[in-house]
């Protein structure tokens, strides 16, 4: 299929050079002037995401709303291929491949460590006490309207693929319906540019927040001193690791890694909820801040504290994750929406909330719960030690060391991190190679070495944040500036899908009619 496609195919090179050349730039500017960068970077994260920060609100929840709407009405009996196909995957095998794609290894680092960055800001005191809203805010700012950005531009893409059979796997493709001919032009060019800058944002956010972890967890096992060498190696490591299942494996080695890798992240949120101590502290907080979160989800949604009253909240978390997920949105719901085939848009969207929102509150609910009750039952006090030091990594760790048989611990939590990197690693760089072409099947693979200099393109701009020692503010500040365009694509593409998909019922429906005349 690939020697095929070497002949047949033609690669959009404006697509894949200007991207190439844009990160080779900026990467040059953090090398050489790392203070210079991250100011101008905080300077125009000040004003999207400070000045302009309601437009983040507002997307995220029409998304939310819109993917309901769907999965409830008329559209949700769309089938995403022929109308009586049945699904490519089982629904282990497609959702644990959906999950791994879409939330990478920064689920282990902020399911330990998030409940203390909230316990630490004023707006928690202005809430309540620690116990009732610490715990509620990672379950919000990583449930349902980060997966209804996922799913419904997923239903899109699958719709665009394995019913429409468009052979341009492209974000402006999915933007034909409104857009109509301008597709083709300068408009289209520019959507398709925006989409591959902001997978390398997202990218380059996600590994520069977690990769420090791994670094980590090998120094604390081997004795070794951390540093951004080791934390590089790292890096090239899993991007071998990602290209050798790619090469050797396609879909099928996905498969195996996400497989692999669900099982190893269920079996650690079981040995902490069994051997941990914290079981019944675990359980009981998860309910009520679930509860409350579902209780509050409207006001928690478009609060956006228009007198900057306690530490501007909102801006620095709520609209940080709706830019977080919206520039991953360019990978992820592409790659959701491919395996999705055979399934119908309503099966997509509910099975999607239901195995990854699922799977995401159990992770936070276990994960966090277990350090938060060592905290409030003052058995530990973890809080000290990230204000007295700023060190997420190093408190993680020793949450992790409360734990029996510890290093074994560590051990599987520094696994299934590389395993949820390599899975989304391998879907990242695929879709990013699907964008390298001008045409392209659903059915047909880009060429091997078209997905290796993605692999390699994918990690040029976190290695040079690391360099540039770019607090956390400033990687948060990548990915709202990257998504600030990608707002308006998605609301365009949302909107395509839904004038598309209601002329295909009518399609569909005309034959019929037709039929029954004839009788």
């Amino acid at each position: 299929m690939n020697k095929k496609l070497n002949q047949k195919g033609k690669i959009d090179w404006m697509i894949t050079l200007v991207p190439l050349a844009l990160v080779v730039g900026l990467s040059i500017l953090f090398f050489v002037l790392p203070e210079q960068s991250n100011v101008v970077i905080s300077q125009v994260r000040s004003l999207l995401g400070d000045t302009m920060g309601v437009y983040y609100l507002i997307i995220g929840l029409g998304v939310f709303l819109v993917s309901m709407f769907i999965a409830c009405s008329k559209y949700g009996n769309i089938v995403l291929g022929g109308q009586d196909e049945k699904p490519k995957y089982s629904f282990l095998a497609w959702g644990s491949m959906m999950f791994t794609a879409g939330l990478a290894a920064d689920i282990l680092f902020y399911s330990f460590s998030e409940w203390v960055l909230y316990a630490t800001d004023p707006h928690i005191a202005q809430l309540g006490s620690i116990q009732e809203w610490a715990g509620v805010f990672p379950l919000f700012h990583w449930s349902l309207i980060p997966w209804g950005f996922y799913l419904v531009l997923a239903v899109a893409f699958g719709f665009m693929l394995h019913v429409r059979n468009k052979d341009r796997q492209k974000y402006s493709e999915a933007c034909r319906p409104i857009l109509g001919k301008h597709t083709d032009g300068i408009l289209g060019r520019l959507i398709d540019l925006l989409a591959v800058f902001a997978l390398l944002a997202g990218t380059a956010t996600t590994f520069s927040l977690a990769t420090p972890l791994m670094a980590n967890i090998i120094a604390e096992l081997f004795g070794l001193t951390v540093n951004t060498t080791l934390i590089n190696i790292i890096i090239l490591i899993v991007t071998c690791v990602v290209y050798t299942y790619s090469l050797l494996h396609g879909f099928k080695g996905i498969g195996i890694l996400a497989k692999a890798c669900i099982f190893l992240f269920f079996g650690l949120l079981a040995y902490v909820l069994i051997f941990g101590g914290q079981a019944r502290y675990i359980i009981e907080t998860g309910v009520e801040s679930l509860g409350k979160m579902v209780n509050e989800f409207f006001s928690l949604s478009t609060y956006s504290d228009p007198q900057r009253t306690e530490a501007s909240f909102p801006q620095n978390w709520t609209i940080f994750y709706w830019a977080y997920w919206m520039v991953w949105c360019v990978a992820a719901p592409f790659f959701i929406g491919t395996i999705s085939r055979g399934r119908t848009v309503r099966q997509t969207i509910l099975g999607g909330y239901g195995f990854g929102v699922g799977s995401t509150i159990l992770s936070f609910v276990i994960l966090g719960n277990y350090s938060m009750g060592l905290q409030t039952s003052g058995k530990a006090d973890f809080i000290a030690k990230y204000t007295e030091t700023g060190d997420l990594y190093g408190m993680i760790i020793d949450m992790i060391k409360t734990l029996p048989l510890a290093p074994v611990v560590l051990v599987i939590v520094l696994v299934t991190m590389m395993l949820f990197y390599a899975t989304s690693f391998d879907s990242i760089a695929l879709i990013g190679a699907c964008y390298s072409y001008r045409k392209l099947g659903s059915s047909e693979m880009p060429n091997k070495m078209i997905q290796f200099m993605w692999c390699i393109l994918l990690i040029v701009l976190p290695i040079a944040l690391l360099f540039s020692d770019s607090s956390m503010a400033n990687l948060q500040s990548v990915s709202i500036i990257a998504a600030f365009p990608i707002g308006i694509v998605i609301v365009l593409i949302v909107a395509s899908f839904m004038k598309d998909a209601n002329k295909f019922m009518k399609e569909i429906k005309a034959p019929a009619k037709t039929e029954s005349t004839e009788e």
